[in-house]
């Protein structure tokens, strides 16, 4: 689906995805897959009711080699949410280039802070940015259970992309790159494999986008 002439986001396989592009089309793929830690079982009872159990088992595997080939076959770089997870299923990944996320909010359930390898990293980079806050800001609230702050992904596209650079993201999950992209001027490739979060994305997306037309 075009959302505008510089969005496009289906719901499919990311594998379907990248099959049909060329190597080195993406600029900069930005991709929170899977952790492979089993997360759902550090969710508080409210948010297992929120999205309803039907996350159990989706944090069971991160991606597999494969993936991550795949992946740099299409991009020229790449940044990876929770590749401290799985460094070893990332053939190309040196273990210095890592962008922190310092959530500033400690909880009982996750992480204080989240990592991301990144292949234009030169040395540590941390952002800070409390998750609850930001996340409280969107009027659709959280819609996915790893949802990230569209200002966590705006910091990124700030500093690694430029307003012609062509992104790419295999997880869409709730929509916040898209959102991010569209506000910046980026063009962004995505799909969500799970019907249901795509359509809730595509929904949040769109609201965004009618109400930035109105001012």
């Amino acid at each position: 689906m075009n959302i505008t002439d510089k969005i496009t986001i289906t719901n499919e396989c990311n594998m379907s995805l990248m099959s049909r592009y060329p190597d080195n089309y993406f600029d900069l793929a930005i991709v929170d897959p899977p952790y492979g830690i089993n997360a759902e079982q550090g969710t508080n009872r409210k948010s297992r009711k929120q999205f309803q159990d039907k996350e159990y088992g989706w944090d069971n595997s991160a991606p597999e080699e494969s993936y991550f080939i795949e992946l740099r076959r299409v991009s020229k770089n790449q940044i990876i949410w929770g590749a401290n997870h799985f460094i070893e299923s990332i053939p190309f990944a040196n273990s210095k280039h890592w962008l922190i996320w310092d959530k500033k909010n400690p909880d009982r359930c996750f992480a204080d802070a989240e990592m991301a390898w990144g292949s234009q990293f030169d040395n540590v980079r941390i952002m800070n940015l409390k998750r609850v806050q930001e996340l409280n800001k969107d009027d659709f609230g959280k819609i996915h259970p790893t949802q990230k702050p569209t200002q966590l992904y705006r910091w990124i596209l700030e500093r690694y992309t430029k307003q012609d650079s062509k992104v790419l993201d295999t997880h869409l999950g709730s929509g916040s790159i898209a959102i991010s992209c569209h506000d910046y001027g980026v063009n962004l490739t995505a799909c969500e494999l799970d019907t249901d979060y795509y359509n809730a994305a595509i929904k949040r997306i769109k609201n965004h986008i009618s109400q930035t037309k109105l001012f």
